[in-house]
Formats: structure tokens, sequence, C-alpha cells
């Protein structure tokens, strides 16, 4: 029987209050839930893994032990990409949405496995680019009053980060007015982002990238519906700003489409809702062959994306800036050892990587206990 068998899966539903409200263009946000899956393999080794789900974390929880696990149990936990086909065939139809961001929470658990199995950090074992740092950009300036993006601004300026990004919303003239203030206050030495949270139309986003390129902001994020694939391509021939997008996409086969008709410069995959670390790595090589910069989304997570990112950012051949969550966040501060991703721990602009085997973090038991969903 092979060591690395899979004897145990345990689904963990997590929610947490945040202590600020974060808002962007689609409303506020004053919660974040995620799913957890414990892996434990027949030597004892755990792995942790996370799955991207703003809400309805029990619902995931559920799905996962009903339809994954048993198609789970008794397998060879090194059997990565045959177990997410697997997993995959649980349900029929085009691949994404709840399924994909479930077998991404089981993928990272198996890939943490992998590495602890192997004394190495997942990035040695994707081949590596030597990385042990990583730059990282403050994310993100919320969608409120001045006098809040002034005080942000400040804080994360005094951080250190010499990269910031902005989110703007409607109306047109207030965003506009926004990214202008932001500039003013982070001055001309400091690389500017803005994330519209695909607020705006086409034509609307044509209007606000002009004043986004006027002002020197190096990449405009999701500035309309991800599925919107003809106004991308329409807005990447008009704009002289790079665009940014992909943490809507769930497999590879979707980044492949704005990855061959360039509408996008920078690719933003969410290894918690691109089916983790095997696919994720499957986009993040297609970047490299199209020779587009690649930036994994982060968003409001958990430590454990932020840790699989991470390992991701250190390995991808074309990894330009790692997102760095700046607002307090309990599934992330205090969830595990060491705490990762934290803007504190900034030095010179980056961030380091985790070196120990698997992700190189260990979960906070009681932490996980103290968030689960009853």
């Amino acid at each position: 029987m092979p060591a690395s068998r899979i004897s145990k899966v345990i689904a963990h539903p997590l929610r947490a209050t945040l202590p600020k409200v974060q808002r962007t263009s689609q409303g506020d946000y004053p919660a974040i839930e995620i799913v957890v899956v414990e892996v434990e393999t027949e030597d004892g080794t755990v792995g942790f893994g996370e799955g991207l789900c703003r809400r309805g974390a029990a619902g995931y929880a559920r799905f996962i032990e009903e339809a994954l696990v048993p198609r789970l149990l008794g397998r060879d936990a090194a059997d990565r990409r045959a177990l997410w086909k697997v997993m995959r065939a649980a349900l029929s139809g085009r691949p994404g949405g709840q399924i994909i961001e479930a077998i991404a929470a089981v993928d990272i658990a198996l890939w943490d496995i992998a590495g602890k199995q192997a004394g190495q950090p997942i990035h040695k074992l994707l081949g590596g680019m030597g990385r042990k740092e990583v730059a990282a950009y403050a994310s993100s300036i919320n969608w409120l009053d001045d006098a809040t993006v002034e005080a942000e601004v400040a804080a994360v300026l005094k951080a250190g980060f010499r990269e910031i990004k902005v989110k703007l919303g409607h109306p047109l003239k207030d965003a506009i007015a926004r990214a202008k203030f932001v500039r003013k206050l982070a001055g001309d030495d400091i690389a500017l982002y803005v994330d519209a949270n695909w607020a705006y139309d086409v034509d609307d986003a044509l209007i606000v990238g002009r004043a986004l390129a006027d002002l020197g902001y190096g990449f405009f994020e999701e500035p309309i519906a991800p599925q919107d694939r003809e106004g991308y391509r329409r807005l990447a021939q008009h704009l002289p700003v790079r665009l940014a997008a992909g943490e809507s996409d769930f497999v590879a086969s979707d980044a492949l489409i704005s990855l061959q008709d360039r509408s996008l410069g920078l690719i933003q995959p969410d290894v918690t809702r691109s089916g983790g670390i095997s696919e994720t790595w499957r986009i993040c090589e297609l970047a490299a062959a199209f020779n587009t910069a690649y930036a994994p989304h982060v968003g409001w997570s958990g430590a454990i994306c932020v840790a699989a990112s991470l390992q991701l950012a250190a390995a991808a051949e074309t990894f330009r800036t790692f997102e760095c969550m700046v607002y307090q966040n309990p599934l992330r501060d205090a969830f595990t050892q060491p705490i990762v991703g934290e803007g504190s721990q900034l030095i010179d602009g980056k961030l380091a990587v985790p070196q120990g085997p698997g992700l190189g973090i260990e979960i906070d038991r009681d932490a996980l206990a103290r968030f689960r969903i009853a």
C-alpha cells in the first residue's frame, strides 16, 4: 500500500467578520467565507488547501464531503493530475463554478502533502526560479470617501509599499477625480494600478482608461465583465494602458482565450478558484508561452491562499507583482505559523516566500475551530 494513500478528508467551512468593511464598485463586504480542506495520508502526512467561496461555505463543505471525498479515499495522493480528473468527473457540463473551487481546495492540500513528503517547498517542486522574495503591491485603497482614502494611502506608503492598487467605480467623474487624487498623494515615483471590479461597460471603460494612461497608471483590472471577451479586445486595441484580468477564470482553457488574442497584458488567476496549484500552474505556463505577465489574485481569501500564491509567484517565469492585502483579516492574520503575506513583513517592497516543506506554513487548529461555521 503506498504511504501516500489518502485515508481522511475533512472540509472545514469558515466565516470571519472583518474589523473594517471593504467596499468595491460591487458593494460592501463585512465578512468573508472560505472552505479549508484537510487531507491526511496513511503515513500521517496532513496537507491543507483552501477554496474560494464568497458565500455559502457550508454548502461547499457538504458538496466536497458528498461528491468528492468518496472519489478520493484510498487513492494515492501523489497522483494529483489523475485525482483532479476524477473529481472533475463528479459533475458534467463545462468546467467552472463550485466544483472547480472545491477541487482547488483539495488540490492545494495534495501539493502541500507532496512538498512535506519530499521535504521541499512547492515552488521547488514546480521547477522554481530561485526566488526567495517577490515584489508586492498594496491592495486595495477602498472606494470610500477622500479622507479615508488619504489615510489608507498614507498607511501603505509608511509601510514601505512602492506599488498600490486603487478601487474605482461610478460615477465616472468621481472615478477620474479619485485616480488623480491618489496620484497626487502617492507622487510620481509610486506605481499605481486600478481595479474596477467590472464597474463599466466598454464605452465608460475607454473614458476611464484614457485618464488612467494620462496619469501613468500601470494596469487597469477588470474594467468590464469578464465574459465580455470582445469588449476586452476592443479596449486592448484603443487603450494605452495594460489590461489585467483572470481572477474570474476557472480553468486554463478560459485563460487561453485572453492570452491568444493578446487582449490582456497581465493575467491574474486565483489559485483557490482556478482549480488549485495544478490548473493554475498550467495558466502560468501558458502565460510564459505567450510572454504575458502573471500576478496572482489573492483578494478576500485566507492564509492558505496567500501561501499557495506565494509559492506560485516564486516559480512562475513571467511573475510581475504580488497582491498583498492590507486590511485586517482574521482568516489570514491569526491562522497560521508563520504569518504569511503581511504588509508588516515587507522589506524593500518585497515579501518573503515560505521556504518550509509544502506550503511552508502550519495551521492554527484553535483558529480553525473558532471560525468554523456550526
